[in-house]
């Protein structure tokens, strides 16, 4: 008998309600989602052991904890996908979701971003300039890992939030920096740097001021687009087919700069978006009134 998943996972009633089984399909996306948050935390703190053994070249560790973040992000796309596909939407759901983002985009990038751009710097000759970077280091990530829990909880209680510059009527927004997208820059500058612990105390400096920029993106109400309203499972054109196919290709064959990209192209939008539109108002208050 030829049945499809929706026929699978539903019954036939007049309220065709999910079966038990269906509730579970976006569970499980959440909990590999908190699997891999725990195995970049864990890989983590072996690529910091590693690297004191005075192996700071490219690090496994640091690599895997990575790649483990990445693949966090599109499990979290995913599940809310599912729940919504199977019409298995659960205020429990929702709770445990934030939880696992909390673990697998708040704890886990920030203990990666430590270990990997703060803790084997050689700073300059004096030491307590050294501690004072080190310090600041901890600092923000710490911050960092606080403003993607209240970005979380924001997002939790507002209901249909509108940012200070609201874009097309027909689009979808988010208010501030989603947090998954914060954790997958982290991710993905690591990656891209080949995962070889920074040494060189300039760079270090860099790292955290990014990191306190993102932790600043997170709880600001400036706009970002929202991916949601992208339906993969209508008829795709052949040109969206092609850029698909093409994409693909790029990430699996020149995944470090691919991902790079994406990531610091989502980040920079929101930047670009606010910077522009303030540009626009400023020159809409300077400009002339055309004469009668």
């Amino acid at each position: 008998m030829d049945l499809n998943l929706h026929q699978h996972l539903f019954e036939r009633g007049p309220e065709r309600r999910p079966k038990r089984a269906a509730y579970a399909l976006p569970m499980l996306f959440t909990a590999g989602n908190v699997f891999l948050g725990f195995l970049a935390i864990a890989r983590s703190f072996q690529g910091a052991l590693l690297a004191m053994t005075g192996h700071l070249g490219h690090n496994e560790h640091f690599e895997v904890a990575a790649k483990a973040i990445g693949v966090a992000v599109l499990l979290d796309g995913l599940d809310g996908r599912i729940a919504r596909l199977t019409r298995t939407t659960s205020e429990f759901g929702k709770e445990m979701d934030s939880l696992a983002d909390v673990v697998s985009f708040g704890v886990a990038p920030a203990c990666l971003a430590l270990a990997w751009g703060a803790q084997f710097v050689d700073g300059p000759a004096n030491r307590v300039v050294q501690e004072q970077l080190r310090g600041a280091a901890y600092f923000v990530a710490f911050l960092f890992l606080l403003c993607g829990a209240v970005r979380l909880a924001r997002f939790n209680v507002q209901k249909n939030p509108v940012p200070k510059n609201p874009g097309r009527a027909d689009r979808k927004y988010f208010v501030g920096l989603p947090i998954p997208a914060a954790a997958g820059l982290v991710a993905a500058v690591v990656y891209a740097a080949d995962s070889a612990p920074l040494e060189f105390w300039p760079l270090s400096v860099a790292w955290v001021l990014l990191l306190a920029l993102l932790a600043f993106l997170m709880v600001s109400t400036w706009r970002y687009r929202s991916l949601k309203d992208i339906h993969l499972l209508r008829p795709l054109s052949p040109l969206t087919v092609i850029l698909w196919g093409a994409l693909f290709w790029l990430v699996w064959n020149f995944s470090r700069p691919v991902l790079l990209t994406i990531a610091g192209y989502y980040v920079a939008s929101g930047i670009v978006i606010r910077i522009g539109g303030a540009v626009r108002r400023r020159w809409r208050r300077l400009r002339p009134a055309p004469a009668a």
